[in-house]
């Protein structure tokens, strides 16, 4: 320890030794259960739409704006706790977060009018806009090696939550209506309320912040968890090779001082300049792409399936007034559901091989001939099956891309990037609703079903002119490091 120009070590290097175990477990739980809160919430919107709207005599684009709200919320929440998790921590975000979207989704459960409902459900969006910091805070603990395929389990979480509702919905919903569903589907936000004091803060974070003493002690306590010892030596805020200049040469030195320096300045830069910076410009731009295009088309699938389902897709007003509580709603959305699974699966066995940018695409072509069919009316089980397919390979397309964009964003900005980046697919989420319940709903399913093809083409056009791929590289904390 005396030579500390020599004994130090960098995070990724403290990581890597104490390997993937139990302390990674326990925040795998407190994500996971992060992100099956946020599905539990969006899938409510397949199911409290249609018997909202026959309860209360609403319009179809009454009826579309309660998803479209959701949106708008997240739209705004994506950014402003992507700032609050880069500038106070990601625990704060997780906090705010949660009692702003278990507090609106607990009393939009004893709305008393359409008007309420409405402005309660986009109190709701907006804490939702967090889901993407729970990707950046699991993403900084996980070692690089098979970084991705322990994303894609991570991921999988989402999935339970989808699968979960829908079951929910198909106990609760005939039984009990919808205001009891949107009771027990706020449930785990204030479980995440009550473990928030209890889970670390992202030690990457804290090294960026030069809070190493912190970081260390954290890391410590995962070492001891995962029954491993940290590397001897000192832990370092940045590189090894950034805190070496006590054993460097003067002129080595000298531009180790100006590289610091360039830090420090980077670090008083505004986060919304780094990430349209010379070196993220493109990737910046290209992701907004990708992610409006494919939050468009995933939530248009899952709308789609409430909208066909059923033999709503005759199109006679008496079918569709009919089915507000048939089960075959529910057992549609329940199967197509499980149609992440296989695709869950399919993501984990590729991404760490062949890269994240070869896999969205291969599972872009495949989701948009899967879709192409509905494009003309099919029969109800032909429709359930082209749906259940073309929501694997485009539920798998979400993920990967999840994965890839908090990797592509160094630490100082990653929540901020992936925030904005995440807003912006949710505007491609407000649209979505008035494409799917609008045209699906009013006999258009051709129109609907084009463009939703569309903007799949777009987004696998996104994926092919990225400029880099991110697979076995480790995660950077300043531009300068970004490939």
């Amino acid at each position: 320890m005396e030579d500390r120009g020599q004994n130090v070590y960098s995070l990724d290097e403290a990581l890597s030794k104490i390997g993937f175990g139990n302390f990674q477990g326990l925040v795998l739980a407190y994500a996971g259960l992060g992100w099956v809160a946020e599905a539990m919430e969006m899938m409510i919107l397949s199911f409290i739409g249609r018997e909202v709207q026959v309860q209360w005599g609403l319009s179809s684009s009454e009826e579309s704006l309660i998803s479209t709200v959701v949106f708008a919320g997240m739209l705004i929440g994506a950014y402003s706790w992507g700032l609050i998790s880069d500038n106070y921590g990601r625990k704060k975000g997780f906090l705010g977060a949660a009692i702003l979207t278990g507090g609106a989704g607990l009393l939009s459960a004893l709305s008393p009018n359409y008007i309420s409902l409405v402005v309660l459900r986009f109190l709701v969006g907006i804490g939702l806009g967090c889901g993407h910091v729970f990707t950046s805070w699991f993403l900084e603990f996980v070692p690089t090696p098979k970084r991705g395929r322990w994303m894609i389990i991570f991921s999988s979480f989402w999935t339970v939550g989808t699968i979960f509702e829908a079951a929910l919905a198909w106990i609760v919903m005939p039984r009990l209506g919808w205001r009891w569903l949107l009771v027990l589907s706020s449930l785990p936000s204030f479980v995440l309320l009550v473990f928030n004091g209890v889970i670390p803060e992202s030690p990457r974070y804290l090294c960026m912040k030069s809070r190493t003493t912190e970081a260390y002690n954290i890391l410590q306590k995962g070492a001891l968890l995962n029954q491993q010892e940290l590397p001897p030596g000192m832990l370092v805020s940045h590189s090894t090779s950034e805190l070496n200049e006590e054993s460097a040469s003067s002129e080595d030195a000298n531009l180790l001082s100006a590289r610091r320096k360039t830090l420090i300045s980077e670090s008083k830069t505004s986060n919304v300049s780094v990430i349209f910076s010379s070196k993220l410009i493109r990737t910046t731009l290209l992701l907004w792409l990708l992610f409006f295009g494919n939050t468009f088309s995933y939530y248009g699938i899952i709308l789609l399936t409430s909208e066909l389902s059923g033999g709503k897709s005759d199109c006679s007003t008496t079918a569709h007034l009919k089915n507000t509580k048939d089960a075959s709603l529910y057992l549609d959305v329940f199967v197509t559901s499980f149609a992440e699974l296989p695709g869950l699966v399919l993501s984990a066995f590729i991404v760490d091989r062949v890269g994240r940018k070869f896999s969205m695409l291969v599972m872009f072509i495949l989701g948009f001939i899967l879709l192409l069919p509905l494009v003309t009316h099919q029969s109800e089980v032909i429709t359930t099956l082209l749906l259940f397919g073309a929501r694997m390979f485009i539920s798998a397309t979400f993920i990967v891309a999840c994965i890839y964009a908090p990797e592509v964003y160094p630490t100082n900005v990653r929540s901020t990037g992936v925030g904005i980046t995440t807003a912006i697919g949710r505007i491609g989420g407000m649209i979505c609703p008035l494409v799917a319940v609008g045209l699906a709903g009013g006999c258009n399913q051709m129109i609907a079903v084009v463009v939703f093809e569309i903007m799949i083409v777009l987004s696998g056009l996104s994926v092919v002119l990225f400029p880099f791929e991110t697979q076995g590289k480790e995660l950077a904390d300043h531009v300068h490091e970004s490939a």
